[in-house]
């Protein structure tokens, strides 16, 4: 089996265009060279959706006819085209790239900045410590990223340049999947993996066992004139088809979940329940195309907290179990039902998700007045400031207390919790482990007016005590306590006492979480990965096989391979191919091998019939339109193989630019 190939490759323009070669009509004046170029350019074309690069702006408008309605003319020429050439940008992956990375680099300020959508406070913090900074930041938009123009007008140019990208491309895909793969090109030597040899047997039957051959192995074949036109490989572009579309959908269900979203916490004692109302939230925020009425209407109780701790070793403190056992219904009229929420596993609720985010304990505490009259009494949840849950707080006695003259007062407690309690004189008072082992509650007192009727809004682990005043001890200082369960402290001048019940209660921390669009998110990024790994690993091929009768009567058979990127799988595949098809068609003697009967030699000894064939291999090669099929340099014995020297850069003309 032999290989050739010409080198001398015509610096040719290729028209991008899908006909095939049987359709063609060639002018009688075009030369050879340009008739190979025109070929290998119609082998090439739409191995890929990518459009052509249009012209720059500037070669638009052409020559101005005079007067007004040629200066129309003109200017509607060039308005025309420098929006074709705009359109033609904006869809490039260039640019596509270009907004991806403004997109990212825009979400950086979101992350880092405190957002005016999520914690109004540390905006207001922020604001605070930065007066210069925070104007700058507010004119920028920096504490609301996600709603400010200039990210919103890199997310929309970008899903414009997906979609504009992505609909002429599919539907160019689909035409080519309609038609069927180009005919052979006149000289396969030209292409990048080629092999050729000779047979006994008939072309037909060859081009026959050919297209069985490519059927056989997936290839999309016909035969087209003398040889067999297949191709293979079109997951590659369904799969980049498939990730510009998951794109989309990843950026719909991102600008949907973020219009309709809503996200609030609920802090919940043992024993006590949630509605999911917005009322019943301690903090919520929400998207701005959200609506109360969009919250699912369903109803859960905290029944049990329960968390167990590593006790020794390197992870002492670590939490084994740690899981909140609640009752919930869905619905006005839904029935009761039990289940366990755990860190990583909510409970969903038609839509709604609700998380187990964080865990503390609350003290029971009972107040009386002068009289002994019980004031108050109910469970406090405390803050947890650290991994063992050493805890802060406030206890506030906001109605029905009267002082030991029968003045209404309003009575207010600084909290300190620490569920296991090293003990006096060894150290500060801070947990030893998150566990009740040695619960102990310190309680400093103050009487007076708490401001929560002032309108302003105040944290409940806090005391405001601008109008408070602190309850002395008997040397004058404020009045402060450590109590263990059970015990009393009482307040000076017969003002009443604070009871540390034993009963001491736990809380769970939940976040009830509504995102549409998070389901189609997911599909969305699944079909990316599949796409990009498509397009990635599947490289889009054709194979031609061209079977002929040479001079002498035999049968040369011709096999070669164009890839969408040169790489060594086409030639690879090619050689199996080829060595399939010669197990059908095997190599036939080639004519130097055989000695003619009837040759005569002259009186020096030497061929007459070597003469003839030098002069023939001479006509041959000043021919630039004989047949590469019919070379007199082929190996005697045919073994099939596949030589893929480098091709010409201008033998298969570029397909313009890769877009999205």
């Amino acid at each position: 089996m032999s290989t050739t190939r010409d080198t001398d490759v015509p610096n040719t323009e290729v028209p991008n265009t899908d006909l095939r070669n049987d359709d063609v009509r060639y002018d009688e004046n075009e030369s050879a060279q340009a008739r190979d170029a025109r070929d290998l350019g119609e082998a090439g074309a739409q191995l890929s959706t990518a459009p052509v690069e249009t012209a720059v702006p500037g070669s638009f408008g052409g020559t101005r006819a005079p007067g007004a309605a040629g200066w129309l003319a003109w200017t509607g020429r060039e308005v025309i085209g420098w929006a074709r050439w705009f359109w033609r940008q904006l869809t490039s992956m260039r640019v596509a790239l270009i907004l991806l990375f403004l997109l990212s680099l825009g979400a950086i300020p979101g992350s880092l900045i405190p957002q005016s959508g999520v914690d109004d406070m540390k905006v207001e913090q922020f604001a605070k410590d930065h007066t210069t900074l925070a104007p700058v930041y507010e004119k920028l938009g920096l504490f609301h990223v996600y709603s400010s123009v200039w990210f919103s007008a890199i997310y929309i140019l970008l899903f414009v340049s997906l979609i504009g990208c992505i609909v002429p491309r599919t539907w160019q895909f689909v035409g080519q999947l309609r038609s069927r793969p180009p005919g052979a090109p006149r000289r396969l030597t030209r292409l990048p993996a080629y092999t050729t040899w000779r047979t006994e047997a008939q072309p037909e039957e060859v081009r026959g066992a050919a297209l069985a051959l490519l059927k056989k192995r997936r290839f999309r074949a016909h035969t087209a004139g003398d040889a067999v036109a297949a191709e293979k490989g079109y997951l590659r572009e369904i799969g980049n088809l498939a990730f510009h579309i998951a794109l989309i959908v990843m950026l719909v269900a991102f600008a949907w979940g973020q219009l309709f979203k809503s996200e609030g916490n609920k802090l919940i004692i043992e024993g006590d329940g949630f509605a999911n109302t917005l009322t019943q939230y301690d903090d919520f925020k929400s998207g701005s195309l959200f609506e109360p009425d969009d919250l699912a209407p369903f109803s859960f109780t905290l029944k049990d907290f329960k968390g167990t701790y590593e006790r020794t070793g390197p992870n002492r403190g670590t939490p084994r179990i740690y899981e909140a056992a609640v009752t919930y219904s869905a619905g006005a009229d839904g029935k009761e039902q039990s289940t366990k929420i755990k860190p990583n596993e909510p409970l969903e609720v038609d839509g709604s998700k609700v998380y187990l985010v964080s865990h503390g304990y609350a003290p029971v505490v009972t107040v009386r007045d002068g009289k002994g009259n019980v004031v108050f009494r109910q469970p406090v949840p405390m803050l947890p400031l650290d991994s063992n849950v050493t805890s802060t707080g406030a206890i506030k006695v906001l109605d029905g207390y009267k002082n030991a003259k029968g003045v209404k007062e309003q009575l207010g407690f600084n909290a300190f919790f620490v569920p296991t309690f090293a003990g006096a004189g060894k150290g500060q008072m801070l947990s030893q482990f998150p566990s009740l082992d040695f619960p102990v509650l310190a309680l400093s007192a103050y009487h007076g007016d708490l401001g929560v009727d002032s309108g302003l809004p105040q944290s409940v682990y806090q005391l405001d005590k601008t109008n408070m005043k602190e309850f002395k001890d008997s040397q004058g200082n404020l009045l402060k306590q450590r109590l263990l369960p059970g015990e009393t402290m009482k307040l000076p001048n017969g003002a009443g006492s604070i009871t540390f019940e034993k009963g001491i209660k736990e809380w769970g921390g939940f976040q009830i979480a509504q995102q549409p669009g998070s389901g189609w998110a997911l599909i969305g990024s699944l079909a990316a990965i599949f796409g990009l790994a498509a397009s990635l690993f599947i490289q889009r091929r054709r194979v031609w096989v061209r079977a002929t009768t040479g001079a002498d009567g035999v049968t040369v058979v011709e096999m070669a391979g164009l890839g969408r990127s040169e790489s060594a799988k086409v030639p690879e595949e090619l050689g199996e191919l080829a060595g399939l098809l010669y197990d059908t068609a095997a190599g036939a003697p080639d004519p130097d091998q055989d000695e003619p009967d009837g040759e005569s030699k002259d009186a020096d000894g030497e061929s007459k019939g070597a003469d003839a064939e030098s002069e023939a291999a001479d006509a041959e090669s000043k021919d630039p339109d004989s047949d590469p099929g019919t070379d007199s340099d082929a190996g005697p014995t045919p073994a099939p193989g596949v030589e893929h020297p480098t091709p010409d850069p201008q033998a298969v003309p570029a397909e313009g630019a890769e877009t999205t």
